[in-house]
Formats: C-alpha cells, structure tokens, sequence
C-alpha cells in the first residue's frame, strides 16, 4: 500500500490523501477525510433523518429472515436494481444525495446514475461476503463506497482464495473506489463486531447501464 497526498483543481478535495492497494486483478483506491471527521457524521446524521430507508428479507435455506442492515435505492428514472431476489425501484435523487453524487463523480471521473444505500444501524449490522457484479453494472463496473459515520472494516479476499483477506478501516468521510476487474476476481464484507456501537451509513455509487 501506498500513501500521497490526493491532488484535484478543486479546493474541496485539498485535504484529502489517497491510498493504493497493490492486489493482482483489482484496481482500489482510497481517498481519506474527503469529508472532515465531523462533516462526515454530521451527512450521517442527515441521511438516517432523511432516506426511505427499508427492511428487506431474504430466503436462506427455505427460510426468510431479515437482511443485517436497512437499505435504500435512489437513481436515475428506470435504474432500476435487484440482488439476492431482491427488486428495488429508484427514489428521486434527494438533495443531499445529490451533492455527494457530485463531488464523488468528480473524485471517480465516472458519472454515477445511481446510488446503494445501507444504515448500519450498530456492530451487530453487517453485509456478507459477495462482489458487485450483477449485469445491469457492466463489465468492469466503477462503484465509489462513500463512508459516514462509525468507522467500520472493509473486508476484501480474492474470489479464488489465492491470498490472505485485507482489512482496510473505513473512516466517517473515506471514499473508496473500486474499478477495473476488482469485481470479477474479488469479494467483500464488512463483518459483524461487538465493538461499534454507533450507526454508519455506506452510499455505494454505480453506474446501472440498463434495467434489471
């Protein structure tokens, strides 16, 4: 891993350092404090308040049971997405939404019509192993993760087990950008811990190149 100062023309983004990560098959970078620590919680705080966040359900083993987390979906008209049998119809960008969607198109240099969105309500929330790979993404798809509130482990192995997990800590206003092949040969997870006690909530940027 190396670490510089993350240039960019616009004034917002002076702060911030980027980090890469020297992994066979993908592309990851991450961009610290782009928003301040308290920038970042107080965007938190915001989307929890404003965000139709809902508790989806998904079958295991013949039984249904509730997903670890809340989710929300915002986007473009007809951008539709679904994963794990679950549809989900895009709200209307809020405002808020809107402005990160901005800045983080700029960072990524992709322009996002879509946006993932989970509340981590605690420790006891977390999102199992799986690589954002669905069709509707495209190939190689760009997908920003912007990080607000607790600070939680990103976990990321390759889909072959050919190396060791690497733990990277998300920190209330991190970005980090995955792109290139990351999703076809790796997975990720943020796993459960006792330790957090405080809510997160990741927006995941994408690109839906079509309806699910």
């Amino acid at each position: 891993m190396t670490t510089r100062p993350f240039s960019c023309q616009e004034s917002l983004f002076e702060d911030a350092s980027l980090q890469t990560f020297e992994l066979s098959g993908a592309e990851l970078v991450l961009l610290t404090a782009v928003w301040s620590r308290v920038e970042g919680d107080r965007l938190c705080k915001k989307l929890i308040g404003e965000l139709d966040w809902r508790q989806d359900k998904i079958s295991m083993f013949g039984q249904s049971h509730d997903v670890p987390r809340l989710n929300a979906w915002y986007g473009d008209p007809g951008r539709s997405y679904s994963w794990s049998g679950i549809a989900m119809d895009p709200s209307p960008w809020t405002s808020t939404l809107h402005e990160v969607k901005k800045r983080v198109s700029e960072l990524a240099d992709t322009e996002f019509n879509s946006v993932l969105a989970n509340l981590y309500r605690d420790g006891n929330d977390k999102v199992d192993w799986h690589a954002d790979d669905e069709e509707v993404l495209g190939v190689n798809p760009v997908i920003a993760s912007v990080s607000l509130g607790a600070a939680r482990k990103f976990r990321i192995r390759r889909k072959d087990r050919s190396s060791q997990p690497i733990d990277i800590s998300l920190k209330s206003g991190d970005v980090l950008i995955m792109s290139g092949s990351t999703q076809r040969y790796w997975e990720h997870q943020v796993p459960r811990t006792k330790k957090v006690t405080e809510p997160r909530v990741n927006l995941t940027f994408r690109k839906v190149t079509s309806s699910a």
